[in-house]
C-alpha cells in the first residue's frame, strides 16, 4: 500500500499535469524515509504515465515510438514559436505544414496567421494535440476552425513536447489518427525574467520576446504563473530579392540559356507579376508609360507584323503603348508594381499570453489542481489584387465577356475591345484571436488505485476584418460605362452612384480618385466563436499478479460538447463582396460520449531471449450525436529480448469525427468557368459514356462553345450524410541500447491507411462524377447540377453544388530512424541525437475509381528528411550545432512532357523551353553557445541558417510560387542568416 503521502503526491502530480517522468522529484522526497519504506516508495514513484498509455509504467520502454522534443531546442536554434519547434521533428518535416505565410492571399484553415501541425502529412485535423495530457480545444478564425493554433501557447511556458508517432483513438478518441502531440508545461518554482530576440542580416522578419515567470512550492501544494509577450515584425516581399520578382524562369531547350523576355527598363529578366492596364480582347495589353521610358505608341505597334489583324487600326492618347503580343513586348508589360513588392510575405503578429497552474492537497489522499491559459494574437497582412468586372449585363449575359469598345474611351478610336483591370492594395486583413482555456480537477487514491476527475472549457473568439470591393458598386460602375445613367443608390451597400474612371491611367495604377474610393471600397468584420467542454474521469492501478508480473489497467469515461458559430461580414453574408465567395452563418454543435479501457499484461519474464514480454490492449466505444457510435481498438507488443535488444509492434484502429464546419458549413458561393462543363462539344468526344450521358441530360449536339456566364458553385456542410473517418495503423520496430546507455538506436516501420476520408468535393469533381457515371439515371452527383434551358443557345450549367462527403482514401508508409550517443571525456561531455525519416508512400485517392495521387518526392514532400543535434559541454559552457536536412524533390513526373513546355513557339505545338519544378537537397545549420554568469544570469546566443541558405527557385508555369520560391514547401527558410540571443535573470 501507499504509506507515504509525499511519495504518492509525486505520482499524482505527474498524472495531473501530463508528465512523463517524476523521478527527480520523487527521489528527493523518498530519501527522507527509512530504507525499507524507501524501496517500496521508489518502486511506486517510478511508475508514471507516458503519452500513448494511461497505465502507469516506468516510462523507459514504451511499446509505441515516442519522440520527446525539449523546449531548450528552441533556445538553442533561435526558434520563436511552438509551431517552429514541432517542425524540427522529422514526423512533421517530411510534409508541408500550415505556416502563417500561407494565409496571405489564401483562405486557410484557422484564418490569417494560424499555424498547425500535420503529422505524417495526413492533415492537422488528424493530429490530436494535448496540453498536459488533455485535449487542447480549437483556435482560429473563419468557419474552418478545427485544429489547435500553435500560436496560442507561448513557448516560454513549455518544458517539452511528447510526440506519439502512432494512432491512438482507442485511448484519446477522435483525431488521434496520425499521432498525438502532448505539450508539457513547466512545473518548477523558478522565478525569472527573460528577453530574447532574433535579427536577420537583411531587414524584415525580426522577432522580440519578453516573459516572466514566478512560482512557489509549499507544504500542501504549488503554483506558477507565466506572462509572455511576443512580437514578429513580419516580412514584406521586397525585403528579400527572391520574393519580389516573378520571373518566368524558362530555359531554351537547345542551349539551356535563360529564355525569359528582358525588361528594357531594368535590363534583367522580366517580372511577370500581377498585371494591370487595358487587356485587349484579341490578346496583349494597352499600358501607360508611367516612367516615361519611351515605349513606341500603341498606334504604331498595334499594326505591327505579328499582331492580330482583327482590331486595326487604333488611336490612343499620348503615353499609351501596346505590349504582350510577342516575346520582346512581353518584357514591356508592367508586372512588378510597388504594391506587390510591399505586400506581406510573413504576417506581422503580436501575441500576449498568461498561463497559471497550481495544485493544493485537500488531504493526504486528494489533491485539487487547475490550469488557466489566455492568449491574444493580433495579425495584420497587406495584400494586392486586381480589380475588374465581367459582371452580367441587364439581359443576364456577359457583354462581350466584359470587354468594352475603345470608342467608349475619350481620345481613343478603333475597333478593339478592352477590359480595364486596375491594381489595388485594398486587400488588407486584421485578425484578432482571443483564446481561453481553463482546467479544474481532483486527483486521489483509493487503496492502490489512482483516480482523476477533470473538467475543461476552452473559448475561442476570433474577429477578422477585411478590405473588400462592393460588388453592387462595381456592377453599377460597369453598367454606367455601357450607357446606364449614374443615379440613385446601390441596392445593398446604399452608396450614391459615382462614375468611376475605369480608363484613367491613375485608377489603373492603383491610385483611384476619392470619389471612386468612396463608391467602390468597403470593409467588413466577421466573428468566429468556438466553445469546447470536456469532462474526464479515469482510474488506473494493478488488477492482479501473474508469474511474469502485475497486470495493470486503466479505464474511464468522457463527455465532450463542441459548439461553433462563424458569422462572416455583412457583405459576404449577402454576396456583395466583389470577386470573393459568399457565405452564410455556420453554426452547429455536437456531443460525444466515450468509455475506454486499457490492459497491460506481462506474458513472459526472465527467460532466454525473453527478459520481458508485455502485451498492451486498449479499446474505446464512442458515440457522437451527429453520426452515431463506433468502436476502436489497439494491441501493442513490447518484447525485451536481452539487456540490449527490444522489439515493439502495434496494430490499431482510429477514427476522426467530422469537424463542425464539415457538418454545418452554410452555403458558400463562388464561380466556375463554363469551359469546365464536360458536355461542351460532347459530340466530338471519344468517350461514349460521356456522349450518352450528355445527350440524356438534354444537351444538344449543337452546343459546342460556352456562350453564357460562369456557373455558380455552391459548397455546404454534410450534416446527415457524413460518417466518421476510420483508419488502421500498423507498426513494428527494433530498439538497441548499449551497456551503460552510452548509445541507443531504433528503427520503426509505420503504415497508416485512412478510409472514408471526409473531403470537400468541388464543382468540377461533381460534374465529372455525374457525366462519366455508368449509372447516369440514378447517379446522386447528377442531382447536384442544374442546367440552363437553351435560351439564346445557352445550355450551360447554372449551378453545381459540392460539399463534404466521405469519399477519399489516404495511405502513408515509411521508416523512422533514431540514434543517440552520449559520453564524457577528460575534455568535456558530448551529446548527439540523429533522427531520420524515410517516406516510402503517401498517396491520396478522392474516388474509388480515380488514380492515386502520389505525393512522396514532390516539392514539399521529400522522401528523406532528418535532424542532427549535437552539444559539447565544458567548463560551464554548452556549445550546440543543429542541422536539418531535406532530400531533393521534383514535380516533373506529374507532367506528360516532363519539364518541356512552350513559350512563344515559332511553330504551333513546339515545346521550345524547359521549366524548373524541383528542389535540390536542402540543408540548414544553426550554431549557439550557452553559459551562466554572475550566478543569476543565463545567456544563449547563436546564428541560425549560418551559411545563409536561400530557398531554391521554381518556375511559375509549373509551381505555386511567391517570386520564384516554391510556396507550399514549409521546410524552406524564408528569412536567411540571422543572429539570436536569449538572456534570463533568476531571482
Amino acid at each position: 500500500m501507499f504509506t507515504n503521502n509525499k511519495l504518492s503526491k509525486a505520482v499524482r502530480l505527474a498524472m495531473m499535469f501530463g508528465a512523463a517522468s517524476t523521478l527527480a522529484f520523487a527521489g528527493t522526497v523518498a530519501a527522507q524515509e527509512n530504507d525499507d519504506e524507501e524501496a517500496k516508495k521508489e518502486e511506486k514513484a517510478e511508475r508514471i504515465q507516458v503519452v500513448g498509455s494511461r497505465i502507469r509504467t516506468d516510462g523507459l520502454d514504451s511499446a509505441t515510438p515516442v519522440t520527446v522534443i525539449s523546449a531548450s531546442i528552441a533556445q538553442e536554434q533561435g526558434l520563436n514559436t511552438l509551431g517552429e519547434l514541432l517542425r524540427t521533428s522529422t514526423i512533421a518535416a517530411g510534409s508541408d505544414q500550415l505556416i502563417s505565410a500561407y494565409s496571405v492571399g489564401f483562405v486557410t484553415a484557422g484564418g490569417s496567421g494560424a499555424e498547425s501541425i500535420s503529422l505524417r502529412g495526413l492533415g492537422a485535423n488528424r493530429t490530436l494535440v494535448l496540453l498536459n495530457g488533455r485535449r487542447a480545444g480549437p483556435a482560429g478564425a473563419r468557419g474552418q476552425v478545427s485544429a489547435f493554433d500553435m500560436n496560442a501557447l507561448p513557448i516560454s511556458a513549455i518544458e517539452r513536447v511528447e510526440v506519439l508517432k502512432d494512432g491512438a483513438s482507442s485511448l484519446y478518441g477522435s483525431d488521434a489518427v496520425a499521432g498525438v502531440i502532448n505539450i508539457i508545461t513547466k512545473r518548477d518554482d523558478a522565478a525569472n525574467i527573460t528577453v530574447s530576440g532574433s535579427k536577420p542580416f537583411d531587414s524584415g522578419g525580426e522577432t522580440y520576446r519578453v516573459n516572466g515567470t514566478y512560482g512557489e512550492t509549499f507544504d500542501r501544494g504549488s503554483w506558477r504563473v507565466i506572462a509572455d509577450y511576443n512580437v514578429n515584425t513580419g516580412l514584406l516581399r521586397d525585403d528579400r530579392e527572391y520574393f519580389n520578382c516573378n520571373t518566368r524562369l524558362l530555359f531554351d531547350v537547345t542551349t539551356g540559356d535563360l529564355a525569359d523576355p528582358i525588361d528594357p527598363r531594368t535590363g534583367q529578366a522580366h517580372c511577370n507579376g500581377t498585371g494591370y492596364g487595358l487587356f485587349n480582347g484579341s490578346g496583349g495589353r494597352f499600358q501607360y508609360d508611367y516612367t516615361n521610358f519611351g515605349f513606341p505608341s500603341a498606334s504604331s505597334t498595334f499594326t505591327a507584323p505579328g499582331t492580330n489583324a482583327n482590331n486595326r487600326p487604333i488611336t490612343t492618347p499620348d503615353g499609351w503603348y501596346y505590349a504582350g503580343w510577342n516575346k520582346e513586348t512581353d518584357g514591356w508589360l508592367d508586372g512588378q508594381h510597388p504594391f506587390q513588392r510591399q505586400s506581406t510575405m510573413i504576417p506581422e503578429s503580436k501575441v500576449a499570453s498568461i498561463y497559471l497552474q497550481g495544485n493544493y492537497d485537500l488531504n493526504d489522499k486528494v489533491t485539487m489542481f487547475g490550469e488557466f491559459l489566455h492568449s491574444q494574437r493580433k495579425t495584420e497582412t497587406i495584400g494586392v489584387r486586381q480589380l475588374f468586372s465581367q459582371t452580367p449585363g441587364g439581359n443576364g449575359a456577359f457583354l462581350n465577356g466584359g470587354f468594352i469598345p475603345v470608342t467608349a474611351i475619350p481620345g481613343w478610336a478603333g475597333t478593339a475591345t478592352v477590359l480595364p483591370v486596375a491594381i489595388s492594395n485594398h486587400f488588407g486583413n486584421d485578425t484578432t484571436i482571443d483564446y481561453t482555456r481553463g482546467v479544474a480537477g481532483f486527483e486521489g487514491e483509493i487503496g492502490e488505485w489512482i483516480w482523476n476527475l477533470s473538467y475543461q472549457r476552452t473559448f475561442n473568439n476570433g474577429t477578422y476584418r477585411s478590405d473588400i470591393f462592393l460588388a453592387d458598386a462595381v456592377t453599377k460602375s460597369q453598367r454606367v460605362l455601357r450607357g446606364e445613367a449614374c443615379e440613385g443608390l446601390t441596392p445593398l451597400s446604399q452608396r450614391p452612384c459615382y462614375a468611376v474612371e475605369w480608363f484613367d491611367k491613375d485608377f489603373l495604377n492603383g491610385n483611384p480618385s476619392q470619389g471612386a474610393r468612396d463608391f467602390l471600397f468597403g470593409e467588413e468584420t466577421g466573428n468566429t466563436y468556438y466553445k469546447q467542454d470536456t469532462l474526464d474521469l479515469y482510474f488506473t492501478g494493478d488488477l492482479f499478479e501473474l508469474p511474469a508480473g502485475m497486470v495493470g489497467t486503466a479505464y474511464g469515461l468522457s463527455y465532450q460538447t463542441d459548439f461553433i458559430k462563424d458569422t462572416p461580414g455583412v457583405e459576404t453574408l449577402r454576396g456583395n463582396s466583389h470577386g470573393l465567395s459568399g457565405a452564410g452563418i455556420t453554426t452547429g454543435r455536437s456531443s460525444t460520449k466515450a468509455v475506454f479501457g486499457e490492459l497491460k499484461i506481462p506474458l513472459l519474464r526472465d527467460l532466454p531471449f525473453a527478459q520481458n514480454v508485455e502485451l498492451t490492449t486498449s479499446g474505446r466505444w464512442t458515440d457522437v450525436n451527429t453520426y452515431g457510435s463506433g468502436n476502436t481498438y489497439k494491441a501493442s507488443l513490447n518484447w525485451t529480448i536481452t539487456d540490449n535488444w527490444r522489439i515493439r509492434a502495434s496494430r490499431g484502429t482510429s477514427f476522426r469525427a467530422p469537424a463542425l464546419f464539415e457538418l454545418f458549413l452554410d452555403n458558400q458561393t463562388g464561380f466556375l468557368p463554363q469551359n469546365g462543363d464536360p458536355c461542351i462539344n460532347w459530340v466530338e468526344s471519344s468517350n461514349e459514356l460521356l456522349k450518352a450521358n450528355c445527350q440524356a441530360a438534354g444537351v444538344p449536339a449543337s452546343y459546342i462553345v460556352a456562350v453564357g456566364s460562369s456557373m455558380t458553385s455552391i459548397t455546404g456542410g454534410g450534416q446527415g450524410q457524413l460518417d466518421a473517418e476510420t483508419s488502421v495503423s500498423k507498426g513494428i520496430g527494433l530498439v538497441y541500447t548499449s551497456d551503460e546507455n552510452r548509445f541507443a538506436a531504433s528503427v520503426d516501420y509505420y503504415d497508416v491507411e485512412i478510409r472514408n476520408q471526409v473531403v470537400n468535393v468541388g464543382g468540377a469533381a461533381v460534374l465529372n462524377q455525374c457525366y462519366l457515371s455508368e449509372n447516369f439515371a440514378n447517379e446522386p452527383f447528377c442531382r447536384q447540377i442544374t442546367r440552363r434551358t437553351g435560351v439564346d443557345g445557352d445550355w450551360g450549367v447554372a449551378t453545381v453544388r459540392g460539399g463534404y462527403l466521405n469519399t477519399a482514401k489516404q495511405t502513408v508508409r515509411g521508416v523512422d530512424y533514431a540514434f543517440t550517443y552520449r559520453d564524457s571525456f577528460s575534455f568535456g561531455d558530448v551529446r548527439v541525437r540523429l533522427e531520420h525519416t524515410q517516406q516510402i508512400e503517401r498517396n491520396y485517392q478522392q474516388f474509388a475509381l480515380d488514380p492515386e495521387t502520389r505525393f512522396i518526392g514532390r516539392v514539399g514532400s521529400p522522401k528523406e528528411v532528418g535532424t542532427l543535434q549535437t552539444s559539447f559541454l565544458r567548463d560551464g559552457w554548452r556549445f550546440n550545432w543543429s542541422m536539418n536536412y531535406f532530400g531533393k524533390t521534383s514535380n516533373y513526373h506529374i507532367y506528360a512532357n516532363g519539364n518541356l513546355t512552350s513559350y512563344r513557339p515559332t511553330t504551333p505545338g513546339e515545346r521550345n523551353v524547359t521549366f524548373l519544378a524541383e528542389t535540390p537537397t536542402y540543408v540548414l545549420h544553426a550554431f549557439s553557445a550557452n553559459t551562466t554568469f554572475m550566478d543569476n544570469f543565463d545567456v544563449t546566443f547563436g546564428i541560425a541558417n549560418a551559411f545563409d541558405k536561400q530557398p531554391p527557385k521554381a518556375s511559375p508555369a509549373a509551381s505555386n510560387v511567391v517570386g520564384n520560391v516554391p510556396l507550399f514547401a514549409s521546410q524552406l527558410d524564408y528569412l536567411g542568416r540571422r543572429v539570436f540571443m536569449t538572456l534570463s535573470y533568476d531571482f
